[in-house]
């Protein structure tokens, strides 16, 4: 994901990807769901459960993306250390009760249309358009 700045830019990306409540629902289930397992295993000393905790994560949230959202997850597309960490964010912005930021932020992004060519990159969003 080289071609993000930072974090902040990522995720906005991220959230765009993650557009449909649903898919975000699904994504903030099958995170607890694995935090779930984690501590079940730890408590009760059954280290053979970890490895479902990637299925338990994963399976649920991609799924959702190829049934609900119409496109790949973005874990598959690059940076998984920053697609991890852009998961956890949008689960505690939903934990704050917050998720209708999230879908305006999946708005912006996704009504953004951006213009490239070699060494130049312009980002038209319809505030822009309408100010010119």
């Amino acid at each position: 994901m080289s071609e993000f700045e930072n974090f902040e830019a990522f995720f906005r990306y991220y959230v765009s990807q993650h557009s449909k409540p649903a898919t975000r629902w699904v994504h903030f289930a099958s995170t607890h769901l694995g935090a779930l397992i984690t501590l079940f295993a730890v408590v009760r000393r059954r280290p053979a459960l970890l490895p479902l905790v990637p299925i338990a994560i994963y399976g649920p949230a991609f799924a959702s993306h190829y049934l609900i959202e119409k496109n790949s997850p973005v874990t598959l597309k690059g940076n998984v250390l920053w697609a991890m960490r852009g998961d956890l964010t949008m689960v505690w912005t939903m934990w704050r009760g917050r998720d209708s930021e999230l879908t305006r932020i999946a708005r912006e992004e996704l009504d953004s249309v951006e213009v490239s060519a070699p060494g130049i990159r312009v980002n038209i969003s319809e505030e822009t358009a309408a100010a010119s």
